[in-house]
């Protein structure tokens, strides 16, 4: 029997949202229960589990998950260090497996801790050695560092934005694991760092530019030599050192075709970066193309993303919408436990008087005081329409302000889908205008059939307007946030126990 281990530690932060992630924030499974919470469901995890379901001679041995309910703010120290110690006491009491699985994400720090991703990596190669074959599956926005690489035998990556290859990804992942350890293939790993940060509609991968350098990477993993192939845009709003965009290549012990490729795909991104930006439409602009149009509308706030990183709490777009005055319906989401506090004392159908808005992030957002009909009270909890994760809201509220409905949560949840919406039986197909906190959404769920999809420069932490973050800690110079920036494609090759 081979025993492999399977650990998960999942985040993607924004270091410009200023309220700290606890562990309260995670979703927190020990042993055989990770087991129960993946089946069935399209993670990563659950795609690794199929794989390895199919090869009697694998015994799985859970460890240790830990996910985040949705993106937030930098983790806190003392939290990061609970987190590690338990993802670390699962390898030390599993130090005897033949393989490791871990399914992490890219973009995860805390205070002090700029990799931890890299951190869990090197603290695991000292517990287990260099003997046993790691391999580690990525989000493509995450931040690969040099110890990412150097303690994974193999990194395999998403392929998809907006994000639906998880199961898949964790499939490939399985299978490579499972080579790695049969002695068949030597991975080789070529990465070319490109000092570039990108966001926007050309990076859908289906239908933007950017697909392309995705497929090239796809028909490389693909090809008779090729292990794993992939681009890291990284999370622009997570602002740590080693935060570019790279090219990553697997290969079978080919070097010098792991070089070629990555160096071939990293010179064509950087020939489209200019178109991997994002324009976005001034507020006040936004509102009135709203107001005008005939058809629906969605507006989307890309800079308070919860699934980015940011707060939730902007009332940018609500604020603009009342000043206006703005007579069309529209559905608007926004996190503030305080207001749905109040509206769970008061009890629905009563009316009540609240701030809404700037609860968390204070100096960006100031409250809206509101006088809204509380409509529906809902616990918060509701299974994602994107794989079926079960999300927590916590206590939640809709909250009707004449023409406006509120989806108010105590606690950021993913908004990439409509999960949040249909869990408080709002269909944002029925409103005329719909505001989305996230840059991209699966197409169907908002986009088809709306007159305008319009993109918001609303201040927020993970505004597409990069220019306006103020980055502090990121290698300088890089596109966009410097003028003149020049790229000499360089491939760095890593393989296990001789790295150059």
């Amino acid at each position: 029997m081979h025993r492999i281990l399977v650990n998960e530690c999942k985040q993607e932060i924004s270091s410009f949202n200023p309220v700290l992630g606890r562990l309260c924030d995670f979703s927190i499974t020990h042993g055989a229960d990770i087991l129960e919470l993946h089946r069935d469901i399209g993670t990563e995890v659950g795609g690794a589990l199929h794989v390895f379901a199919s090869h009697p001679e694998v015994a799985v041995i859970p460890g240790y998950s830990c996910r985040a309910i949705t993106s937030g703010g930098t983790l806190a120290d003392a939290d990061f260090r609970h987190i590690a110690a338990e993802f670390l006491d699962a390898v030390r009491a599993n130090s005897d497996v033949d393989a490791i699985y871990f399914s992490l994400h890219g973009a995860f720090a805390s205070e002090t801790e700029h990799d931890i991703e890299g951190y869990l990596l090197a603290e695991t190669r000292r517990i287990v050695g260099d003997r046993i074959p790691i391999v580690t599956s990525l989000d493509l926005h995450g931040i690969l560092t040099d110890p990412i690489i150097e303690h994974s035998d193999a990194v395999v990556l998403y392929h998809t934005y907006p994000h639906v290859d998880f199961f898949e990804t964790g499939e490939r992942s399985a299978r490579l694991l499972l080579r790695i350890l049969a002695g068949e293939v030597h991975p080789v790993t070529a990465r070319v760092a490109i000092p570039a940060l990108v966001r926007g509609n050309e990076l859908k991968t289906a239908t933007g530019m950017f697909g392309r350098c995705v497929r090239d990477c796809i028909a490389v993993e693909n090809s008779t030599s090729g292990l794993s192939a992939g681009m890291f845009i990284g999370n622009p709003f997570t602002d740590v050192p080693d935060l570019r965009t790279n090219v990553l290549v697997v290969t079978d012990g080919d070097a010098n075709l792991a070089e070629c490729e990555a160096l071939r795909i990293a010179s064509q991104f950087w020939e489209m970066r200019d178109h991997l930006q994002q324009p976005v439409t001034g507020l006040t602009e936004s509102v009135r193309m709203a107001a005008e149009a005939t058809g629906r509308v969605v507006l989307v706030d890309a800079a308070d993303a919860t699934s980015s990183g940011a707060s939730g709490d902007s009332n940018a777009i609500l604020r603009a919408l009342l000043e206006a005055g703005f007579r069309r319906t529209a559905l608007v989401p926004i996190v503030d436990a305080p207001a749905v506090a109040q509206a769970f004392a008061a009890g629905v159908g009563k009316t009540i008087r609240v701030k809404i808005g700037g609860s968390l992030d204070t100096a960006r957002f100031l409250p809206l005081e509101l006088e809204v009909r509380v409509r529906i009270l809902h616990d918060g909890q509701f299974r994602s329409e994107s794989h079926g994760c079960m999300w927590n809201g916590g206590p939640t509220a809709l909250l009707q302000l004449d023409n406006i409905s509120l989806a108010v949560t105590s606690k950021a949840v993913s908004l990439y889908d409509r999960s949040l919406f249909y869990a408080l039986g709002q269909d944002p197909a029925h409103f005329d205008a719909v505001v989305v906190k996230s840059p991209h959404c699966q197409p169907h769920m908002f986009d088809e059939g709306a007159q305008l999809v319009i993109n918001v420069d609303a201040p927020g932490s993970t505004s597409p307007n990069l220019k306006s973050l103020g980055h502090t800690r990121c290698s300088r110079p890089v596109f966009p946030l410097d003028d003149n920036v020049t790229f000499t494609p360089k491939a760095t090759i890593f393989q296990r126990g001789s790295n150059k």
